[in-house]
């Protein structure tokens, strides 16, 4: 039947009285609506009427017309409106446009009001924080702004009401658009969501999207029903839909498991714990809201805990963010117990896998109440100890009864009798792994067999820049720091004690510090290591104030967020320190061994040097304070820091306290929102910098967009540079889980009119897309290179090195070019001093920790690394003072896969990359020319050689001529004629030169390949141009604990029968499931141990025993050969003594050991104008002499 061309004729049928009539009407409309809507849509009102007429049979047919037409008018609220008014009328399963929008439309309405339904009141928002009202002058709601309503729900699809950063009561009950920014609420209501006339039409709702869940299930699709349900906030349907994943799982699984599909089901995630997975990603990467994250993650612990054999790895990552240290020792309690007692080596490996995971996200507090609930592992020797005082009579006793007693005897005596080697060695392992040491073992292993520091660049860097311009030299320290950072070479620094002889003050101060970072994770000898720079109470010799200072930093800095062993000796030391710059030191190193410990006893002893008013002490003062309370929210902490910014008068202590305060909020998320409105609202420009530095760690990784608002706010609104250029640069923090996104963002700010902004976008771009060499990135920051601000250039050369930081040519074509600029704008006379010091320490930046390790602000398993935050946060504030700029090392993670076998052991093996070689190596060494000192000069001709060159040729001429041997080559009678001797010799010297040159080539060959014993493919350069011609080869074999970036894991491979792990490779330590215990095993040999040793001579020659023992012989041996050492200048100039000269004792102090000992004898003398020191003796009477 040929379709409507008009539908005049069926639209009279509307006002006739036959009710049949109307319904033939209304069905042939809706057969051609699509072609005669714009004819229907003058006949609205009569169809209403039919829908609204409750005698009329055919309702439900008028809703569907009404939709139709509605839709076609596009009123989309209208039209789902009577769309649910059409019952099973609408099909969902009908392919066609308006199926489709309005089942969209149906989800969205849905997702509005049930997260209205569920969301909580301000009240439980609150609670959830867990953090009291603060009690300061901005506490209250009236100082709130409305001025920012931003989206609250995860995918920003539908907006509601939350605990907003500005509009928290105002819009509790209003539903609002995504697209809203004003400040009036009933402006802000959306024309997108509708609002339902009645129950009848929430009830059709509820049904549509129950028959959508059901076919959605039906078919398998379960992740739509879960994206859905975490977007409207109801976990009653989460719950239900992985349960019902399971069921099906179930039933597949008993259908199937006569063909085997039981054992594949082992090795491949099933369909509820795949649905699980994928909740977690979502709640993880996309929910922005605190609380609302917190409730599905623990529903989701809940429904991994009853399943038989749940993903642990997936419960791990659920305990660290719900910070619940019970569930997290029982779970590795049931492992061990698993492992040791049933003999499955698989469940032990997984326990330990876990710990490495627990250390890698979990802050020091948290791992401390995991390793305290569980067993010690030692064996139970504590028994006649306890008799002996049981026998001592206490005021306990008569409260115990004697079937107390009996009952705890009895538990002993099990414990005793259920003790066993296994079982304590598994706990003490757990321990070692949760303290974090054996990480940090395999790390500085990693980094220290792995080293390919570039010390050419190194030495270019020292030579460009002029040692006496104290910036400069603070700029080459940095750059050795960044390059050997963990690496413990500190050969530098040995082979160039004349440079160093020249830092003086807090450069000197700079240079101990940087020992820290080169030494990082150095635990073991980390005392003996500073001892001769470290403060010494009652002493009579006194070194340098600013040395020792530095060496407390750098104690900080080697047990970086692993302070356990190292805060008692940092806490004496800093009670004790009497001097502003050791007070100063210590409280940065406090702050970093003591990172998020929540220790009140570290904070009180930081409040009362705060109170005595020093701004050098209060800067470094406050900041500790942030990080002793890290991520704490600790109320009482913000109160008396935010009272004391306004009572004290010095800039650098409310910035100190202000970046306090700033950490102590990280990713508090919605909890900071009160002290940020308090903190930005303050008259002065310093605090609300820190309110800005709050946001920014607050909402760090979460991509929230009211923070991200706010920020582009403030950028352009603030009328403080320092405010501008720290409200750009945090929005790099906020979006570095989405680094795609920041250039677009920032694009407009880097070609802002204020120099501030721009490099507050250029640093944006350099922290949120660090490592990921983004060309979107590299374009905006070139331009940026020759801005005419000398400070933009700096910020745009370092965020160039974070983003290219272990980049080769391959991955990148324009990381030679970038490495060339940053050679040439530190070698360039005519460029600033602060463009230089940039170009230094992006240099590096780019090459840190030996060219193997990354900028890691996310952890291996994808949480937020705390460390790492905190460490780029206090670089940033490189821009007051120079010293922070160590931080940044905190930052750097090692990229490697160091695998492990259930012992803990490295076993010596190899694993399988499926690219080409050159995609993932190493970027090349720069190319250095060979030696020009022995140059070859070419032999001088003089007129009366080249004349007898020209007779010689004649008579060879006539020779040929009276002979008849025209054919004969010239060349061979030249070598027999006399004058030819000279051409000889030529020869011999071209002979020469060629063969140097081969010599020289064949020693950088030979010292190529040996540096590449044991790595990957590195070949010599003569080789590499051979092979660029040949097509590489996709897929090669890497040797266990080698560098393999984090792109490259989605390539990696376990090919070999014997070794498997795990878990998929995510970095770091991996362990392995040995198929074959019972076979001989191979180990990797620990190359930093044995160098250790070897570098042991004690004071009078003899070889030390030991590495510890002997090291700290030799490095006193050092400091009493150095002339300006602790101790030998002013006991010899007491005692009349000569002394030798300084020269000598670098000379001697160089030859004897590393470059910390060496570095001692230069870095702990007192300066000449250095308060405090000694001064020079009055020469006495000169007498002459004559010969009368």
């Amino acid at each position: 039947m040929p379709g409507l061309v008009t539908a005049t004729g069926v639209l009279g049928f509307l006002a006739d009285e036959e009710p049949e009539l109307k319904v033939f009407a209304l069905q042939t409309l809706n057969e051609d609506i699509d072609t005669v809507w714009t004819e229907v849509a003058s006949a609205l009102s009569q169809i209403e009427a039919l829908y609204e007429d409750d005698s009329f049979p055919e309702r439900q047919l008028a809703a569907l017309v009404l939709a139709k037409v509605y839709y076609h008018l596009q009123a989309y609220n209208e039209s789902m409106t009577f769309s649910l008014a059409a019952g099973d009328l609408f099909k969902l399963d009908e392919p066609g446009e308006f199926e489709e929008t309005i089942i969209s439309k149906c989800v969205d309405q849905y997702i509005a009001v049930s997260s209205a339904t569920h969301h909580d009141s301000p009240s439980l928002c609150k609670a959830d924080t867990s953090l009291p009202a603060l009690s300061t002058s901005f506490s209250g709601p009236e100082g709130l702004s409305s001025s920012l309503v931003s989206p609250t729900t995860p995918f920003s699809q539908s907006t509601l009401p939350s605990k907003s950063l500005l509009s928290r009561a105002s819009t509790d009950n209003t539903i609002l658009d995504p697209a809203f920014q004003g400040s009036d609420p009933k402006k802000a209501r959306s024309g997108s969501i509708a609002q339902l006339p009645d129950s009848t039409t929430q009830a059709a709702l509820q049904r549509i999207i129950e028959r959508l869940f059901e076919t959605c299930l039906h078919h398998g699709r379960y992740r739509q029903v879960v994206g859905i349900a975490v977007e409207a906030r109801n976990l009653g349907v989460l719950r239900r839909v992985i349960k019902r994943a399971s069921d099906d799982e179930k039933k597949t699984k008993g259908k199937t498991s006569s063909s085997g599909a039981a054992q594949n089901g082992d090795q491949t995630l099933g369909p509820a714990e795949e649905l699980m997975d994928y909740a977690l990603g979502i709640c993880m990467d996309i929910v922005q809201e605190r609380s609302l994250r917190t409730k599905i993650l623990r529903l989701i612990l809940d429904l991994l805990n009853d399943i038989p054999n749940p993903d642990y790895f997936a419960i791990a990552k659920c305990v660290v963010y719900l910070n619940s240290d019970e569930e997290a020792s029982s779970m590795l309690k049931t492992l061990v117990e698993t492992g040791v007692e049933d003999e499955d080596k698989t469940a032990l490996a997984s326990a330990y896998q876990i710990a490495f995971d627990l250390y890698d996200n979990g802050t020091q507090e948290f791992l401390g109440k995991i390793i305290q609930a569980l067993p010690s592992g030692e064996p139970p020797k504590n028994k006649e100890k306890e008799k002996e005082t049981e026998d001592e009579p206490s005021a306990s006793d008569p409260l115990l009864t004697d079937q107390d007693k009996n009952d705890e005897s009895d538990r002993e005596d099990e414990d005793e009798e259920e003790y066993n080697e296994d079982l304590g060695k598994a706990y003490k392992n757990i321990r070692y792994i949760l303290d974090g040491s054996k990480t940090i073992k395999l790390n500085l292993e990693f980094l220290f067999r792995n080293n390919r520091t570039d010390l050419s660049i190194l030495n270019k860097v020292r030579d460009s820049l002029e040692a006496r311009n104290s910036i400069f030299h603070t700029a080459v320290t940095f750059c050795n720091a960044f390059m050997n950072q963990g690496t413990t070479n500190d050969k530098f620094f040995r082979d160039n004690l004349e440079w160093l002889s020249k830092a003086v003050n807090w450069t000197k101060f700079t240079a101990t510090a940087a020992l820290g970072v080169i030494h990082r994770g150095n635990l073991s000898q980390s005392r003996k290591l500073l001892d001769p720079y470290m403060p010494r109470q009652g002493s009579l010799a006194s070194g340098s104030v600013y040395s020792q200072g530095g060496a407390l930093f750098a104690y900080g800095l080697i047990h970086a967020n692993h302070g356990a062993n190292a805060l008692d000796y940092l806490k004496s030391q800093f009670s004790e320190g009497g001097d502003e710059v050791i007070l100063h030191g210590g409280a940065l190193g406090l702050g970093i061994a003591g990172m998020a410990t929540g220790s009140e006893e570290i904070f009180e002893s930081l409040q009362k040097v705060l109170f005595s008013d020093s701004a050098l002490n209060g800067e470094a003062v406050g900041l500790a304070m942030g990080l002793i309370m890290l991520g704490t929210g600790n109320v009482k902490a913000i109160e008396e820091m935010v009272t004391y910014a306004h009572e004290t008068n010095h800039e650098k202590t409310v910035r100190g306290l202000a970046i306090g305060m700033a950490l102590i909020m990280y990713g508090r998320q919605e909890g900071a929102d009160v002290l940020i409105e308090g903190l930005l609202n303050d008259p002065d420009p310093t605090i609300r910098y820190g309110g800005i530095m709050t946001v920014a760690l607050a909402y760090c990784g979460t991509g929230s967009n009211k923070a991200i608002r706010k920020l582009l706010h403030i950028a352009v609104s603030d009328v403080n540079d320092d405010v501008r250029r720290i409200a750009v640069m945090s929005l790099g923090f906020i979006l570095f889980r989405k680094p795609g996104s920041v250039p677009r963002m920032v694009e407009l700010l880097s070609e802002s009119y204020n120099p501030h902004v721009r490099y507050g976008s250029a640093m944006a771009l350099g922290i949120s897309c660090a490592g990921t060499g983004l060309d979107e990135a590299i374009d905006l920051l070139e331009p940026m290179m020759k801005d005419p601000a000398d400070f933009v250039r700096q910020g745009a050369l370092i965020a160039l090195a974070m983003i290219m930081i272990q980049q080769n040519e391959v991955m990148n074509p324009k990381s030679a070019s970038i490495r060339k600029t940053l050679r040439k704008v530190v070698g360039d006379r005519h460029e600033d001093a602060m463009t230089k010091f940039g170009a230094a320490v992006a240099l590096g930046i780019i090459d840190a920790g030996g060219r193997n390790c990354t900028i890691g602000l996310q952890t291996q398993t994808g949480n937020l690394n705390m460390a790492g935050i905190v460490g780029m946060a206090v670089f940033t504030q490189y821009w007051y003072w120079f010293p922070f700029t160590h931080f940044l090392s905190l930052s750097f993670s090692p990229t490697s896969i160091i695998g492990l076998d259930h012992d803990l052991e490295i076993p010596n093996f190899q694993f399988q990359c499926s690219t080409r070689p050159s995609l993932f190596d190493y970027p090349p060494e720069q190319e250095v020319k060979a030696e020009e000192e022995p140059k070859l000069i070419a032999t001088a001709v003089l007129s009366t050689t080249a004349q007898a060159k020209r007779r010689a040729q004649k008579k060879e001429r006539a020779q040929r001529r009276e002979s008849m041997d025209i054919d004969s080559a010239p060349s061979i009678t030249k070598t027999t004629s006399g004058p030819a001797a000279v051409g000889d010799k030529m020869d011999v010297d071209d002979d020469k030169k060629s063969r140097a040159v081969d010599e020289t080539k064949g020693d950088k060959k030979t010292a190529d390949s040996s540096s590449a014993a044991g790595e990957k493919e590195g070949s010599a350069p003569a080789v590499d141009v051979k092979k660029k011609g040949e097509k590489e080869k996709p897929g090669y074999s890497i040797v266990n604990m080698s560098r393999v970036l984090p792109g490259q894991l989605k390539f990696i491979s376990f090919p070999q029968a014997r070794y498997k792990p795990v878990k998929k490779p995510t970095g770091g330590p991996l362990l392995l499931q040995d198929t074959e215990p019972e076979s001989d095993k191979v180990l990797i040999d620990e190359k930093l141990t044995k160098v250790a040793t070897e570098k042991a001579p004690v004071a009078n020659g003899s070889s030390g025993g030991s590495g510890s023992g002997s090291g700290l012989t030799q490095r006193q041996s050092t400091i009493a050969q150095a002339l300006g050492g602790r101790g030998s200048r002013n006991l010899d100039d007491l005692w009349g003594g000569g002394g030798r000269s300084e020269r000598s004792s670098r000379d001697a102090a160089a030859a004897s050991g590393s470059g910390a000992a060496a570095a001692a004898a230069v870095l702990t003398a007192i300066d000449e104008d250095e308060e405090g020191g000694d001064e020079a003796p009055v020469p006495g009477d000169f007498e002459y002499f004559t010969d009368n």
